[in-house]
């Protein structure tokens, strides 16, 4: 009797096993890199067999959209030869090219294995990349200028992780995907081939689809809330000026910051590709227990003006691609600024005007300690 139900639990085991596998592979889909199934510019695109496999030919503008295809969660794999060395994007989870989540190659730091930005991953929102805003969701990897790199992307909830050419020592891992979207279309973007498109619904490696661990959260000394103001087109030709000042009549609304203590400034107003350069106001109070001066670390883009109690404090600029840009290379970090913040005793008010003319804008506030004071929460 024991024999007996031994191999009926063995048989039923192999079964299960056999289903199993059966209905994962009935799940992966092999894209078929035909034009009927893809959306894209007139003269944008070539089907052709290249290196004896079927391939999708990027050589004009635009991106080239996958039709009928919602995805959420799951593997996707492709290989991607590089035709020039500018940059490379793979769209997920999109609904238009104002909202997507966004992994891409910069092919002119290849074939750097040591270019700590080499590959990118970057939500767009409100139709901004925010990819001066994440320093963190980039890396290195090994890429052929010349030939075939496999690209495989694990996506699970608000997690992912990218593996390029097989490297699994190297995964670009995402704690936390920051796009407004959890399910979307798929599309290419930037002159390159592509073949082998796979699509793995749901099958995720075991990757968590909860958020990462965001370090920060245990450090107190960073300033979570704040008032802000609406947004105000700047005069043409004016750096600043006080008439921009927030008054009596000014509306404010709280904003909370995001992950590494981010104000994001980008999810609330869009960008400047909306429209003319803006500047927006931030406030925060600091209580001090007697008269003393606290430093102020600060991340920010792209423009700051700081006031404590009505008076004018500092001024700093972060302009991608100029002498005034900030390390790391532009990019929004806590590293960019620190500078003297003298308290009264008392309620102390924090205003900072930031400024928008490239890409995301936000800031990121700090104070060394906090001996002798309380801040907002």
């Amino acid at each position: 009797m024991t024999k007996t139900v031994t191999g009926l639990l063995l048989a039923l085991l192999l079964a299960t096993h056999v289903n199993a596998q059966h209905n994962a592979a009935k799940k992966e889909v092999r894209v078929a890199l035909q034009a009927a199934n893809w959306e894209y510019q007139p003269d944008a695109v070539e089907f052709l067999t290249y290196k004896s496999v079927p391939t999708l030919k990027i050589t004009g503008k635009g991106p080239v959209i996958l039709k009928d295809l919602d995805f959420k969660d799951g593997t996707i794999e492709f290989d991607m030869e590089p035709i020039d060395k500018s940059f490379t994007s793979f769209y997920f989870r999109r609904s238009s090219n104002n909202e997507s989540e966004c992994f891409y190659f910069r092919l002119f730091k290849a074939p750097n294995i040591d270019a700590e930005d080499a590959i990118q991953y970057a939500p767009i929102i409100k139709g901004v990349n925010l990819w001066d805003m994440l320093y963190q969701y980039q890396r290195n990897a090994m890429i052929d200028t010349s030939g075939w790199n496999h690209v495989k992307l694990v996506i699970s909830g608000k997690q992912m992780r990218v593996f390029v050419n097989g490297r699994m020592d190297m995964p670009l891992e995402i704690p936390y995907l920051e796009g407004t979207n959890d399910h979307g279309g798929l599309a290419f973007e930037g002159h390159a081939i592509f073949a082998n498109l796979v699509l793995k619904p749901d099958q995720v490696e075991g990757l968590s689809p909860w958020p990462g661990t965001d370090i920060t959260d245990n450090d107190a000394r960073y300033l979570r809330k704040w008032q802000i103001s609406q947004v105000i087109n700047m005069p043409e030709k004016i750096d600043f000026n006080y008439a921009l000042l927030p008054d009596k009549t000014t509306v404010w609304d709280t904003i909370r910051a995001e992950r590494r203590g981010l104000i994001n400034l980008t999810r609330k107003y869009g960008g400047a590709a909306m429209g003319p350069r803006r500047v927006t106001f931030l406030k925060t109070t600091i209580y001090a227990n007697s008269p003393q001066k606290k430093q102020l670390h600060l991340g920010f883009s792209d423009e700051i003006y700081v006031f404590i109690n009505g008076q004018p404090l500092y001024i700093d600029k972060n302009l991608y691609g100029t002498p005034l840009m900030k390390g790391p290379d532009g990019r929004c970090t806590i590293d960019n600024t620190s500078f003297g913040l003298p308290l009264a005793q008392g309620a102390n008010e924090l205003l900072i005007g930031v400024a928008n003319n490239f890409y995301g804008w936000g800031i990121i506030a700090q104070l060394d300690n906090l001996n002798g004071v309380s801040i907002e929460r």
